[in-house]
């Protein structure tokens, strides 16, 4: 067998996140040679309290990832950069090439751990309230709606099933098209109204209160909603610019096609997190980390890896491979 051609890292981490520093974390534990790049855009930096983190509940979510990079930090074959990848594709030995604002990374393995980023909207004073009073997540914060009263921005035909769900929790909800026409059908009309749920086509303009003490949501036609908690249902849009690059294939909403090992469809990479299908929590980020890190450095297992890397195991695959009748 060939070697591989020696690269400056085993692997680059895109995203610094729960996905990210979990995958860094288990590569690490392989003695891998990581370079963890973290733009710090976090999804859930305007957050308060993070939820459901199994031995954790609740957190600060940026103390997690503070905690985390700290227990990274022992690793002596990790490095966490706070640079944005720009561009990734691969040389001509089939090295992944990762484009930086620090410069260019060349390694063998690309683990992509980027998100997803939220639309919000566009209302007064929307940062004060948001991650105490205003939220994106029912499974995450829905349980802080228990009993009470509920608005729901947004307008098109999946904010119906979203506000409907919330009635897990909450004693009253109001949707608030945001000075746009609902764009569901009769069937979500009459859903919402068999339930008791309003459907208001006005703007919420302003939010009354301080933060973490929401009163209201002030519309354009001069109403006043009176709200404990505010949930919006708008749009997150994958960040896939470099799986796109590399040629990963998409699902038809943006997110990484990948397998039970978080392999995509292009060798070597990797991804984890809510840049992948499924449940969107930190928890099954972290999940999903820990499963792309472990697959991506027994990927290395028989391959030359970079020059501060031990010698790596053999491949199973290849050393106890049956020989099939006949050999001998």
């Amino acid at each position: 067998m060939t070697p591989a051609p020696t690269a400056q890292y085993d692997a680059v981490v895109v995203g610094g996140g729960p996905a990210g520093l979990s995958a860094a974390t288990w590569l690490a534990r392989y003695r891998r040679s990581v370079v963890v790049l973290d733009s710090g855009e976090y999804r859930n930096r305007w957050v308060h309290r993070s939820h459901g983190y199994l031995g954790a509940d609740p957190q600060d979510p940026m103390r997690l990832l503070e905690r985390a990079r700290d227990e990274l930090g022992r690793y002596e074959t990790v490095q966490v950069r706070p640079h944005r990848a720009t561009a990734a594709g691969r040389d001509g030995s089939g090295r992944f090439v990762v484009s930086t604002e620090g410069g260019e990374l060349v390694a063998l393995r690309l683990v992509l751990a980027t998100g997803v980023v939220d639309a919000f909207p566009e209302v007064d004073g929307f940062l004060d309230h948001y991650g105490t009073s205003v939220f994106h997540c029912p499974t995450c914060d829905g349980y802080e709606a228990r009993d009470q009263r509920v608005v729901v921005l947004g307008w098109n035909e999946h904010v119906a099933g979203f506000a409907l769900g919330l009635l897990d929790w909450a004693a009253g909800i109001t949707v608030v098209t945001e000075d746009r026409p609902f764009e569901g059908e009769e069937r979500h009309r009459a859903g919402l109204a068999r339930h008791g749920v309003a459907l208001i086509e006005d703007d919420a303009v302003s939010f009354e209160g301080g933060r973490g003490d929401l009163g209201a949501v002030h519309l354009a036609s001069g109403a006043r909603l009176p709200a404990d908690l505010v949930f919006f249902s708008i749009a997150n849009h994958p960040r896939n610019e470099l799986a796109a690059q590399l040629g990963c294939a998409l699902t038809p909403e943006g997110c990484m096609v990948v397998d039970d090992e978080g392999c995509t469809t292009v060798p070597g990479v990797y991804a984890a997190g809510d840049v992948t299908p499924g449940i969107q929590l930190a928890a099954v980020a972290a999940g999903k980390g820990t499963v792309a890190g472990v697959s991506c450095a027994a990927s290395l297992r028989g391959e030359r890896g970079a020059t501060t890397s031990p010698d790596p195991a053999p491949d199973p695959a290849v050393e106890v491979r049956d020989p099939g009748p006949g050999s001998g």
